[in-house]
């Protein structure tokens, strides 16, 4: 009976390197996790704090068209309604006669919106801070999931070589389900604002 040397060291080394393959993975998601955590901060809450509230004018409205695929009987269309006119801000401190955002319908000239300045030429609806929290709300619970998944990845490998408890494994699949289910109400409140 012939005996193959070396198996067992090839094996382990093997396992080893896909241990630190899954913490490496484990880690990114959790990076993830936390870029998406501050980009819910930065969209959300801070974003509204920092923009001018006001009042746009609307002069008119388009919808832009956009075809995605190459068949014909493939394209797909996104469309998009965008509002131009004139913002005013609540406090007097601003005036843009060529402002522009992108609108949930087509409004007629004339027509008054509640509108806030994001930047120097960025405009937005303004849905007030339930909006506002909604949107971080809806990153943050996103957040939860890759976090979760990294944690779990970053402290076992994702190796049988070392099991998860029983603990840790409940508590991941919480936080998944958690993310989720937030996630979604978080997006249907924003939708209705």
């Amino acid at each position: 009976m012939t005996q193959v040397r070396g198996n067992a060291a090839t094996n382990a080394a093997a396992s080893g390197d896909r241990a630190r393959t899954g913490r490496l993975i484990g880690a990114g998601l959790v990076l993830v996790g936390l870029v998406l955590l501050a980009l819910g901060a930065f969209l959300g809450p801070y974003t509204y704090a920092t923009s001018t509230p006001g009042k746009l004018t609307v002069e008119t409205c388009t919808v832009d068209y956009k075809y995605r695929g190459t068949s014909s009987s493939s394209r797909k269309k996104t469309r998009t309604r965008w509002c131009y006119g004139t913002f005013t801000a609540d406090d007097g401190s601003v005036k843009d006669l060529n402002a522009e955002l992108k609108s949930d319908a087509l409004y007629q000239r004339g027509h008054v919106l509640q509108a806030r300045k994001t930047g120097d030429t960025s405009y937005k609806m303004d849905h007030g801070w339930v909006g506002a929290i909604a949107v971080g709300c809806a990153w943050w619970f996103g957040a939860l999931i890759p976090l979760a998944v990294g944690l779990l990845g970053t402290l076992t490998g994702f190796s049988s070589r070392q099991p998860a408890s029983q603990a840790l494994l409940r508590s991941t699949v919480v936080l998944v389900a958690v993310g989720v289910v937030g996630f979604a109400i978080s997006l249907l409140v924003v939708f209705f604002t």
